[in-house]
């Protein structure tokens, strides 16, 4: 059996994280983690550059059944200090619309500055080692594994959430609390794309590749970024945003043309004489194949001359409040995160521990704090795994 200060269950952005915080303590840390290589979820995030964090980081930019409980960790390792761990490894990078941080070159300058990091700390990361039984006697963690037994002092649970299972995704964070009697938030998929009705899917699927921008909103939200139709149904940045805000059978509305006021700029033209149908005036808005997916043919044939008032108004609403009820999501085969999670109520905000197991502690995606897109995730991962690594 390895005896050690400190284990780290996974290694991926958070696991690290703290693993290089506990070694810079002097602590002795091992992570341990069931995949073949570490950080995986890391090298193909951001398309393969990582959205590492954003330059405007607000605890409204999150989810979680206690929406306070982020405040502490955020305030205390900022986006601004893992700026500065990126500066001292000369990684260059840029931003994106909303303040998004990328790599110019590759999410393999993140993972490489981590595993630098925690070599440097003196940390060990031990990979294809997966776990089996977890005990706690004493004050000491019992760990056994199909690559060896170990024991420690501080058990530290990163194993992430269920989304992307072919990246390595499983339960047993959630296991793992539930078996030291630690309250689990319901999960389900986040920032993921819709699958749509039967009859909207047959509609829609041979829009797949159109892109519109648009604002997304139901009664909780509202996101302005771009919707992609896709053969299944609908994702792109607004629709994976308003994906962590929707209930099952609830309505979404898209505003297609959110830059003008429709009713007025038609009724404008009509009174300039134009003699244009209306589908010849609507596809300088829109991608012709999905104004024509929208409105009959007929009503798309009429002069705009002929059109009444009312008309025009029933056709600018219909195309800026066009309301679409989803069948469901794609679930955590493509959901970028998992939304709930072990539950806030039970952790210290302060170190990320356990307050009915001492020792026991839980970072990153397995807690019930969910970000949205651009960067947040990963700077929860940040953040609380440096909380962590300043006690564990």
């Amino acid at each position: 059996m390895i005896g050690t200060d400190v284990i780290i269950i996974g290694a991926g952005a958070s696991g690290l994280m703290c693993a290089i915080e506990a070694g810079k303590r002097g602590r002795r840390v091992l992570v341990l983690d069931h995949a073949n290589k570490a950080g995986k979820k890391i090298l193909m995030s951001g398309g393969g550059r990582c959205n590492f964090t954003n330059y405007s980081i607000e605890p409204d930019n999150f989810i979680s059944n206690n929406p306070h409980f982020c405040k502490s960790a955020l305030s205390r390792y900022t986006q601004w200090d893992f700026l500065a761990m990126v500066a001292r490894h000369q990684i260059p990078y840029h931003e994106r619309e909303h303040g998004q941080l990328f790599c110019n070159d590759s999410a393999k300058d993140i993972l490489s500055m981590l595993l630098t990091e925690c070599a440097d700390a003196g940390a060990i990361v031990q990979l294809n080692t997966p776990i089996g039984s977890i005990g706690k006697i004493a004050d000491v963690f019992h760990i056994q594994s199909g690559n060896g037994s170990f024991a420690c002092q501080s058990l530290v649970v990163a194993t992430g959430g269920l989304s992307i299972p072919k990246m390595g995704a499983t339960p047993l964070g959630y296991k793992i609390a539930g078996q030291f009697g630690i309250n689990v938030v319901q999960t389900r998929a986040g920032l993921v794309p819709f699958t749509l009705q039967p009859d909207d899917k047959d509609k829609f699927s041979a829009l797949s590749g159109i892109a519109v921008p648009c604002i997304v909103s139901n009664p909780r939200q509202c996101f302005r970024e771009n919707i992609l139709f896709t053969h299944r149904g609908l994702s792109g940045p607004a629709i994976l945003q308003i994906s962590s805000y929707w209930c099952a059978g609830e309505a979404i509305s898209i505003n297609l043309l959110p830059d003008v006021n429709l009713g007025v700029e038609l009724k404008t033209k009509r009174g300039q004489k134009q003699k244009n149908t209306l589908k010849t005036i609507l596809d300088g808005y829109l991608p012709k194949r999905l104004v024509s997916c929208l409105l009959a043919d007929e009503v798309l044939n009429t002069p705009l001359q002929d059109c009444p008032d009312r008309h025009i108004q029933l056709i600018a609403d219909h195309l800026q409040h066009w309301t679409v009820k989803p069948n469901g999501t794609e679930g955590y085969r493509t959901a970028e995160v998992t939304l709930g999670g072990v539950d806030c109520d039970v952790i210290s905000s302060k170190t990320m521990a356990s307050k009915q197991v001492p020792g026991l502690y839980f970072i990153g995606e397995v807690l019930d704090v969910t970000g949205w897109l651009g960067g947040y995730n990963f700077q929860w991962a940040w953040s609380s795994a440096w909380c962590a690594g300043q006690y564990v």
